[in-house]
């Protein structure tokens, strides 16, 4: 079944900004079409005329009207088509700029569960295979089934016996098609999801190459990707069959009504029924009938991608956010506490939904630094991510400035809590853009005042063209040390009430530690802070202490009271040696 219906409630509002030229293209159409009708009844009467005798002066006006018409026709045909594309894609790039806002905005688990590839070929592959039915759709499908009909009712006006004959053939043929195609989606579906399965994979390898080639794995992706194709290749030869039996078809059709015509033409000019040009009339409108016949199936072939692109865009429209909030409300302008009560929280995408967090509570008073300790795995990068709302948990609550944060403003909620972790995220950009994300209205006087105020300026001058230097994404050529103080300048931009080190630290090299510890003693000047790390000197920082072990609170208090405790778990982390009691 063609899911027409779907593909017109998907793209409605898309339409409506572009009413005027789709209007246009309409009155284009009609009279593209009306043009086609009449050239070949201007060839009728040229050669009815050149068989009675008439006189050249008679006949030339009809050469020069054809002519006149089929050029008039061509750039008609040339404006429409024009038309059809801009509005297909002004339209489905609008979709695309949807998709995109739509999946940024859904939740981590989302993300975790799908590889940026796959996401690459949905928004932009299945998109893209909309559009091609989108654009061509309006000129093709609607246009030939207009010039169809035409010329069928003008085949009847000229003999009812041949109109009858092709109209049935017409109809038939169409029949067998549209049943061919409900056949056919499913097979498009499935070739669809390979291909995203294939680019996801494709992507996967291509960032971790150094880690795939390191430890020998080449071999063994390569033979992933082997069975991927090995899956693919099937798939792929039965959507091409689809379009073997559906070009097959209507070949037929075409055959047939030629031969109709050839058998029913001679038959009728011989008793008189037809004159000479009204035989090639008919012969001309059959003909004709052939080419939008083709141009329909072919929009058929791209109907039966878009029918399975159609429902993966809903489908992916329709996937919801687990971080919705329940009433927009935005923090109070005020310093922000940060409140873990009875907090439990598991991945829903680890096998066994093992339990993270079990029943995790402690208080951070604004402007309090909290240095959060714990083993690999005991849930302390899960309590950054709970508090930058990255994943909602499942019993308990987080509150930010009094406030749960299901019930504010996502928007709101990441312009006052920031994180920085040990992997900084850059752009293939210069490192002003690195440093704004793009933001042109940051102006250099603003970047040199935060540079110059997390004492930076040092950094700034070793790079080689300032902030005008460009980097590559990834690494980017900056060492870990570099990368970590373009982060912190990136958070000092926003001006954040709360900041989230994940082990942030973890990557000094000796180059860059001493700026590195500044620019950290300035970004937590009178902000409420969550450090999570491993290295005494960072936790010397905090006010107070909170460790973990498997999920759970095991201490919590003021740093300098647990510090002169002998019975204290953070006492004795720090006779023991932090690094080592915690690996």
């Amino acid at each position: 079944m063609i899911p027409v219906r779907a593909y017109f409630r998907l793209f409605t509002g898309y339409l409506r900004p572009h009413r005027a030229k789709a209007t246009l293209l309409g009155a284009l159409l009609l009279t593209t079409i009306a043009l086609q009708l009449a050239n070949p009844q201007l060839i009728k009467r040229f050669i009815d005329g050149a068989v009675a005798g008439e006189p050249a002066s008679a006949l030339i006006p009809i050469a020069i009207a054809f002519i006149v018409i089929a050029l008039t026709h061509q750039l008609f045909a040339v404006w429409a088509t024009y038309l059809a594309e801009q509005i297909g894609w002004s339209a489905t790039n609008q979709l695309r700029a949807d998709l995109t806002d739509h999946v940024l905005r859904l939740d981590m688990g989302f993300h975790k569960g799908t590889s940026p590839g796959e996401l690459i070929e949905r928004i932009d592959g299945d998109v893209t295979a909309l559009s091609n039915f989108f654009s061509s759709m309006i000129i093709k499908v609607l246009g030939n089934g207009a010039l169809l009909l035409g010329i069928l009712v003008l085949l009847w006006l000229e003999s009812w016996i041949v109109g009858l004959a092709i109209t049935v053939f017409t109809v038939g043929t169409f029949l067998g098609l549209f049943r061919l195609h409900g056949v056919i989606v499913p097979w498009q579906k499935e070739i669809r999801a390979t291909s995203a399965e294939m680019y996801g994979f494709i992507g996967e390898q291509v960032d971790g190459r150094e880690d795939i080639e390191a430890s020998g794995a080449t071999e063994f992706m390569l033979s992933r990707f082997d069975a991927i194709q090995r899956k693919w290749l099937p798939q792929v030869i039965r959507g091409w069959t689809g379009w073997a039996m559906m070009w097959s078809a209507s070949m037929a059709l075409y055959f047939v009504s030629i031969a109709v015509v050839f058998v029913f033409g001679s038959l009728l000019f011989g008793v008189g029924a037809l004159t000479l040009g009204s035989v090639y009339l008919v012969y001309q409108y059959v003909e004709m009938a052939h080419r939008p016949i083709e141009q329909i199936r072919e929009e058929l072939i791209d109907l039966q991608k878009a029918g399975a692109s159609i429902e993966r865009v809903e489908e992916l429209l329709a996937r919801e956010s687990a971080l919705i909030p329940r009433n927009d409300r935005r923090l109070p302008d005020e310093p922000l506490g940060v409140q873990f009560e009875n907090v439990t929280f598991r991945y829903d995408d680890e096998a066994g939904n093992e339990t993270i967090l079990d029943n995790v509570s402690f208080d951070i008073a604004p402007g309090r630094v909290v240095g959060l300790l714990g083993r690999t795995g005991s849930g302390k990068s899960t309590i950054a991510r709970l508090v930058t709302r990255m994943y909602e948990p499942q019993g308990g609550v987080v509150r930010i400035g009094g406030l749960a944060t299901w019930d504010i403003d996502i928007a709101d909620l990441r312009r006052r809590v920031a994180m920085v972790t040990q992997d900084v995220q850059l752009f293939r950009a210069t490192v002003r853009d690195n440093l704004t994300f793009f933001d042109n209205s940051i102006s250099d006087e603003r970047l040199l005042e935060v540079i110059h105020r997390l004492e930076l300026d040092e950094w700034l001058a070793s790079l080689p063209a300032g902030l005008d230097s460009k980097l590559e994404s990834g690494a980017g050529g900056l060492s870990g040390g570099q990368a970590q103080l373009l982060a912190f300048t990136r958070v000092y931009l926003r001006d954040p009430e709360v900041v989230v080190l994940d082990e942030a630290s973890s990557r000094l090299d000796p180059a860059t530690e001493a700026l590195l510890e500044r620019a950290v003693d300035h970004l937590l000047e009178n902000r409420t802070a969550i450090l999570i790390a491993h290295r005494l000197a960072t936790v010397a920082r905090a006010d107070d202490i909170v460790i973990l072990e498997d999920g759970r609170v095991v201490e919590y208090g003021e740093r300098r009271r647990l510090e002169s405790d002998p019975k204290s778990v953070f006492s004795r982390l720090l006779a023991t040696g932090m690094n080592e009691a915690l690996t």
